[in-house]
């Protein structure tokens, strides 16, 4: 028997597997010619196997696939790199009669005796295209409703929005409306609560600074009225005492609008973070400069500074507020002589401030309140104070992503540390 009898003879056999097969095969030679076909690749083609036997693969291919795919075997054999051999893929094919239909095609190679050969498995996808094409017209169309629905929410909503100040009027003679607006209403209502609470906090803080204007307004009348009866040479002492009066009385309403034009800007949000590159020691030299002026008799403030880069890029005017607010607090309630304790250190990626006093401290069982808008200690009721100040300072450090914590012990002092990133400028644009 010789070897090609051999070969005729294995092929033979293996027609008994491939025509019963399914999915088309197809047997091709190391040329591209067709050596075999199965009757399901002939109809998914329209020819007959005598029409295909013999034949170059490339009488199969649509024109426009035909020049990447002529000489795949040849390339193959020479780089064994498969592109097509030994994968899968989504490819097109031709009929007899021109049309171009989708398969996946899959292409071993097969050494056989000493011969190569190439098996190609085709699974026609025609009907899943047709169903995918099908399932996008069916998405347009959904996406089409989709956006009906839309624009006509849309309008439902801004009609709602013109009629929103008569819903409370009518919304107990229409229970109906009230039934089909139910997720509307929820909004509704979170809008109105955040609006009464705003109300609520704006009263509350007017009631509570009419209060707090009458002592030094009353400090600010009385001693304009005794300045004037000094007008002695030798009395310049006491004029002196009652301009510190007033002046101490001006820097507490000053104080208390202060906090309210904070909180009122930030509860509306329209307080936003403005990043910049400056000088956070300088800053910080700044603000202790600034502080001096309220310093009680005897008082005095210790920096310690350990910045290993200095130029940061943050909001400077948050973080001059946060300093402000801190410092002036632990002045405030701190005794004569006191010592404010600060310090400010850092790297390229963090910076961690420090205020320490030694003054009247926080009760224990009251200190989970502390950043509670208007909430003030027990102990401090005779010290001037909105109770905004710390809530204040805890939203802008919220604002520049970093948290504040304390400790205090009673009669003792209180130290806050406030921790948040940075981002640092090169050495070359230092200020």
């Amino acid at each position: 028997m010789t070897q090609m009898s051999t070969y005729e003879d294995v092929l033979k056999r293996l027609k008994v597997v491939i025509h019963s097969a399914v999915d088309g095969i197809i047997i091709i030679n190391d040329h591209g010619e067709i050596e075999e076909v199965n009757p399901s690749a002939c109809i998914l083609f329209g020819y007959t196997a005598e029409e295909m036997l013999k034949k170059n693969l490339t009488m199969l291919i649509p024109d426009s696939y035909l020049k990447p795919h002529q000489d795949f075997i040849r390339d193959y054999l020479k780089t064994r790199i498969p592109k097509i051999i030994g994968t899968g893929r989504e490819v097109k094919g031709r009929t007899k009669d021109g049309t171009e239909f989708p398969f996946w095609l899959a292409v071993s190679e097969v050494k056989l005796l000493e011969r190569t050969i190439f098996v190609g498995f085709i699974h026609d996808l025609s009907e899943v295209k047709t169903a995918e094409y099908r399932l996008k017209i069916l998405n347009k169309e959904l996406e089409k409703k989709v956006v009906e629905r839309t624009y006509e929410l849309e309008a439902v909503i801004n009609q709602l929005l013109a009629v929103n100040k008569k819903l409370e009027e009518e919304i107990n003679k229409n229970i109906t409306i009230q039934n089909q607006l139910k997720e509307r209403e929820v909004e509704l209502e979170q809008s109105l609560l955040k609006e009464r609470e705003l109300g609520e906090l704006k009263s509350r803080f007017v009631s509570m600074a009419s209060h707090e204007f009458r002592t030094p307004l009353a400090t600010i009348l009385s001693s304009v009225s005794l300045i004037g009866r000094y007008t002695e040479t030798d009395q310049q002492e006491n004029r002196e005492k009652h301009i510190n009066k007033i002046k101490s009385s001006v820097t507490h309403l000053t104080d208390i609008l202060n906090d309210f034009l904070s909180m009122n800007k930030l509860e509306e949000g329209k307080i936003i973070s403005h990043q910049e590159v400056f000088d956070v020691v300088g800053l910080w030299k700044e603000v202790k400069e600034e502080m001096t002026s309220i310093l009680k008799q005897g008082q005095s403030i210790h920096n310690v500074i350990n910045m290993s880069q200095p130029i940061i890029i943050s909001d400077r005017k948050i973080i001059k507020n946060i300093l402000f607010n801190l410092i002036s607090n632990a002045i405030k309630y701190s005794a004569d002589n006191g010592i404010i304790e600060c310090s400010i250190q850092g790297d390229q990626s963090r910076v961690i401030m420090t205020i320490k006093d030694n003054g009247i401290g926080i009760p224990p069982d009251e200190q989970k309140h502390l950043f509670e808008r208007f909430f003030r200690a027990s102990n401090v009721t005779n010290i001037e104070g909105t109770g905004l100040g710390l809530n204040i300072v805890k939203k802008y450090v919220e604002m520049l992503g970093g948290q504040i914590n304390f400790s205090s012990k009673l009669y003792s002092g209180t130290t806050f540390t406030v921790e948040f990133g940075v981002k640092t400028e090169p050495a070359h644009l230092q200020v």
